[in-house]
């Protein structure tokens, strides 16, 4: 098949981009490198079958001159940062949601069936039932990321109801592994480069994640994409673990051999918008003969091991965060 990126030059964009291509198809890789690295696309760019193009998924009729002749969309570019949401609401409202009615859209006038998003298990604000299922009730929101992505799925569902469209949308925990480029790896990273004695932690150090190893998270949605034929196909990605943020310090700390003094700003929520505890069922995708290889341990220890090789991608992280 072609398939059509967005955010190709991104964190799991990047890893898609090279899953696809290693599986035989072509690939138009789709990106404005607001935040996207050029670096995470060498190996594509050096294969035939990959053809990149230079845009924003709010430039309609340049996306949609791109996805000409494409099968299947995979929109993974997005306003990914839920920490920093308050300092620029619009920002979520416009490549969140507005970003993907563009794809939609795009893929309505060039006749493109199927559609491959990345949501987020953000949008089930802080449930009651844990793990979460695909089918929870959604409570109130309360981030602006999780809400641009509610917003974006329904989008999505009354496209595929109205167009005769396909989707496949995936609810992820927090991705982990090479190329990872924000998150609180890099947060604690970066402090503990510039004073390894002390790291300052949001919240009071309990709050309870689920993460998964972006490895994993590109093997998912290839799964579901070859193996599901509904209209509407929604799916948690997740590991049947949690660990706490304390646990999570620790790994990274014992990895980067220190032993700070560690300094909890308190409360159970890091900022507004945090759930203080992250956990889906994932059984629906493990109906389909998908499991998680990497525990969320390794995937914290690897990516740990990635910045420390990698060290020029934490002052464009910490660039980005302080914008």
């Amino acid at each position: 098949m072609i398939a059509f990126v967005t955010g190709a030059a991104g964190f799991v964009g990047s890893h898609l981009v090279d899953r696809l291509l290693s599986l035989g198809h072509s690939v138009i890789g789709y990106d404005n490198f607001s935040t996207g690295h050029e670096e995470f696309l060498f190996r594509a760019r050096e294969h035939a079958q990959f053809r990149l193009e230079r845009g924003d998924v709010l430039d309609l009729d340049r996306m949609q001159s791109a996805m000409t002749g494409s099968d299947i969309v995979f929109h993974l570019a997005a306003n990914a940062d839920v920490r920093f949401g308050t300092r620029h609401p619009r920002k979520d409202l416009e490549q969140n949601t507005i970003g993907t009615w563009n794809v939609l859209e795009a893929m309505r006038r060039r006749e493109v069936r199927r559609i491959a998003f990345a949501s987020t298990g953000s949008v089930y604000g802080e449930p009651s039932v844990f793990p979460t299922p695909e089918d929870n009730v959604f409570p109130i929101q309360t981030s602006l990321y999780g809400a641009s992505k509610v917003a974006a799925e329904a989008l999505i569902e009354a496209y595929c109801e109205g167009f005769d469209m396909q989707s496949y949308i995936f609810r992820f925990v927090s991705i982990l592994g090479p190329r990872y480029t924000h998150g609180h790896i890099i947060d604690f990273y970066a402090q503990l480069r510039e004073h390894p004695d002390v790291l300052y932690v949001l919240g009071n150090g309990r709050q309870r994640k689920s993460y998964l190893h972006v490895y994993d998270c590109t093997d998912a949605m290839l799964c579901a994409v070859h193996n599901i034929g509904a209209k509407v196909n929604r799916f948690n990605l997740g590991t049947s673990e949690y660990c706490e943020v304390s646990q999570s310090v620790r790994w990274i700390t014992e990895s980067m051999g220190l032993c700070p003094t560690l300094i909890y700003s308190g409360g159970e929520r890091g900022w507004t918008g945090d759930s203080p505890f992250i956990f889906l069922d994932c059984a629906r995708m493990r109906s389909l003969g998908w499991s998680p290889r990497f525990s969320i341990r390794d995937a914290v220890i690897g990516t740990v091991r990635y910045l420390e090789s990698n060290q020029h991608v934490i002052p464009q992280a910490a660039r980005r965060n302080a914008s």
